[in-house]
């Protein structure tokens, strides 16, 4: 999930699962008691809301107030990969299973949404059936069916329309690419994919061509959401998604604002997951983050719903004067920079070499905000928690040099690729992420010490899927080196790393394998790690495929990601989730009136 997952999927997507071994409460400004913390600022408590509820109410009512720097790539649920889209998504769609409502690792327990239970599984692990709760509808009163559910499912194959999304339901219910789509169907049966089964409108079953041990995971993600047909638009869903869940768009304006009001036609009784307490719910889109920060403090605004932390101008003041409104814990990101292949001279392994040995890990670590608000540094590109994950894997020596750059190996690197005196690239990296603005500067400036000059373009955040999503605009465009995060999108190698270095998961649009990393051996590894049924052996197969990763150097890992995150004094329910990377859990919101 990019940090879209912010955030993208990565992610968003953006979302995103975080392992609970990640999730730890992390000391954050030193020295202050419990009553200090509280004392503060007017909120809960300093880390109140991690691995524990802050402000527990059950009173319904209000508006909910979101603040962001950045519009998702897509509030379509199919397209959609910004982590905080699909946490936020979760007020207008629902899917078959959903994740447990609870603080940290409570909230990894997948149990049922619109089906009555989990499903039942044969064939060997290759068929899953569900059947739906009755009393599930849509805004216009009609019930969602199985066969709605199929729809919104099979528009994932469309990727020419509505590319951006995950694209783990295609690769496991149609790895040959045999179906079209829905919009290019033109079989005079009109049954759509058939790995999915609808006998009637209550019942889905799905026959998988070879077993996956993640796929309720993948069924949890918004992109298994149902779509009505007579209510897609196409392209333009994402305006104004027609909603299953307990709130609808009113009104959005992109880059600008979303309004939601309740759904008259929701039942409540038929969901177990969310609270649905504000009466309303707006989202204002907003250019300068520290302009953000300073309405956070002010009470204009309950919350970031990016979640990417309080910037550095507003820190200091925020964790002096308001430590009891504020949560530091890990979010199971990775922020990294990564070096397309396809763009000369990183079509070279020891030029790519030259850029991790010569970066300042120590340097990008305090742009991101230090070992505290920015994050640990980190070796490789598998986050911890995740079997097969090794915190002393350090294939490049950056914890042995402390995270100080090796400048004598970067020199041999060049020299290796006939570049001894250095060569030029571009650094791409999102306009609107100031603190991924500072790593770019840090890195261009480490570059400089051996001779690579690197210019650095702030491109459009939330045209993302679209620039460095696009692989022939990133050729053409020249990005040698891209700045991004990324989270899992569930907690598994396969649901953190396949979409970032499998090569059957390179896209011509949305696409997030920024490297175009293809090798067969690592792409072999995957299927060997979903077919393995003993997670410890899946984990030691993910071992061998994050250190040929490494190998390959592609990626030039900052930090495992921490946040300092603000929570209004009048936001209620709120709690940090490992299944949203370390997010609030935005479904069970709630304001004092």
């Amino acid at each position: 999930m990019t940090t879209h997952r912010t955030s993208k999927r990565r992610l968003a997507a953006g979302t995103a699962v975080v392992l609970a071994a990640m999730l730890t409460a992390t000391a954050c400004g030193g020295g202050a008691d419990k009553k200090d913390d509280k004392a503060a600022g007017s909120g809960s408590g300093f880390n109140a809301g991690i691995e524990k509820v802050a402000n527990a109410s059950d009173k319904k009512g209000g508006e909910l107030k979101f603040v962001g720097t950045q519009d998702a790539d897509s509030w379509d649920p199919q397209r959609g990969y910004y982590g905080f889209m699909w946490d936020f998504s979760r007020y207008y769609t629902r899917q078959l299973i959903s994740f447990k409502p609870g603080p940290g690792k409570e909230s990894t327990e997948l149990v049922p949404d619109l089906a009555t239970a989990k499903a039942e599984i044969s064939d060997g692990g290759k068929t899953y059936k569900y059947t739906l709760k009755d009393n599930v509808t849509w805004e216009d009163g009609s019930p969602v069916t199985a066969q709605d559910i199929k729809y919104g499912i099979e528009r994932t194959w469309a990727q020419d329309v509505i590319s951006g999304g995950p694209v783990y339901l295609q690769q496991v219910l149609d790895p040959k690419s045999e179906y079209p789509g829905p919009y290019k169907d033109t079989a005079p049966d009109k049954l759509g994919l058939k790995a999915i089964e609808t006998p009637d409108a209550k019942t889905i079953i799905f026959k998988l061509p070879t077993p996956n041990g993640d796929f309720e995971q993948m069924l949890a993600m918004p992109a298994a959401s149902p779509v009505k047909q007579d209510k897609d638009t196409a392209a333009k869903y994402g305006l104004k998604p027609f909603s299953n869940g307990p709130y609808k768009i009113d009104s959005y304006e992109p880059n600008k604002s979303m309004k939601l009001s309740r759904n008259e036609n929701y039942k409540p009784e038929s969901d177990t997951i969310r609270k649905a307490l504000p009466d309303t719910i707006s989202v204002t889109f907003m250019a300068n983050a520290d302009d953000m920060d300073k309405r956070l403090m002010n009470g204009e605004f309950d919350l970031d719903i990016n979640a990417t932390g309080i910037g550095q101008a507003a820190r200091a003041t925020a964790l002096k004067d308001h430590k009891g409104n504020l949560d530091n814990g890990q979010t199971g990101f990775i922020r990294y920079a990564v070096m397309p292949q396809t763009v000369a001279p990183f079509d070279n392994i020891e030029c790519r070499k030259a850029v991790i040995h010569a970066a300042d890990k120590k340097s990008l670590q305090t742009a991101r905000g230090g070992p505290q608000a920015g994050g640990d540094i980190a070796p490789n590109m598998l986050p911890l928690g995740i079997k097969g994950s090794d915190a002393k894997y350090d294939p490049y020596e950056v914890l042995k040099n402390d995270g100080k750059p090796n400048l004598e190996k970067a020199k041999e690197a060049l020299k290796a690729c006939g570049k001894e005196s250095g060569f030029k690239t571009t650094i791409a990296v999102r306009n609107n992420k100031p603190v991924e603005v500072a790593t770019a500067v840090s890195l261009q400036n480490a570059l400089k010490q051996v001779g690579i000059e690197a210019d650095v373009d702030q491109f459009d955040g939330a045209q993302t899927s679209g620039i460095i999503g696009s692989p022939k605009v990133v050729k053409e465009k020249g990005y040698g080196i891209i700045i991004m995060g990324w989270g899992a999108d569930f907690p598994t190698g396969q649901g953190f790393s396949q979409p970032l270095v499998d090569g059957r998961f390179i896209l011509q649009s949305g696409n997030n394998n920024f490297s175009e990393l293809n090798d067969p051996a690592i792409n072999t590894l995957f299927d060997q790690a979903i077919a393995e049924t003993d997670p410890a052996k899946a984990g030691d197969i993910y071992k061998q495929m994050n250190q040929k990763v490494s190998e390959a150097a592609v990626y030039l890992p900052f930090v495992f990601d921490k946040t300092i995150t603000w929570r209004s004094t009048r936001l209620t329910n709120a709690y940090t989730t490992d299944a949203y990377n370390g997010r609030y859990d935005y479904a069970s919101l709630g304001v004092m009136k």
